[in-house]
């Protein structure tokens, strides 16, 4: 089972901007269809574009500290290119 973690300022600075809370970022990795690739800026983190819990299409950003833990560095709702994207399994 993987544990996640997060900033708390970041996760409540989040949640001001984008109006979406990492908790609910966490449900995008329940999802057997979310997409996965390596975020193009940063090799290191990885980009997630899934369906949330809350039935919204998210995308996130997260590294994968070590096999058990994965870090939350940010999550938005998709953007309408992105939730095509998604849809058609991109």
């Amino acid at each position: 089972m993987v544990n996640f973690t997060w900033d708390p300022k970041k996760a409540e600075s989040n949640l001001r901007k984008h109006r979406v809370s990492f908790e609910e970022a966490m449900t995008v990795f329940e999802d057997p269809l979310a997409l996965m690739k390596p975020d193009v800026l940063d090799p290191d983190r990885i980009v997630a574009l899934g369906m949330s819990e809350k039935e919204r299409v998210l995308y996130c950003v997260y590294f994968e500290v070590d096999e058990k833990e994965t870090r939350i560095i940010s999550a938005r709702r998709a953007t309408s290119h992105e939730r095509r994207n998604y849809e058609e399994g991109a």
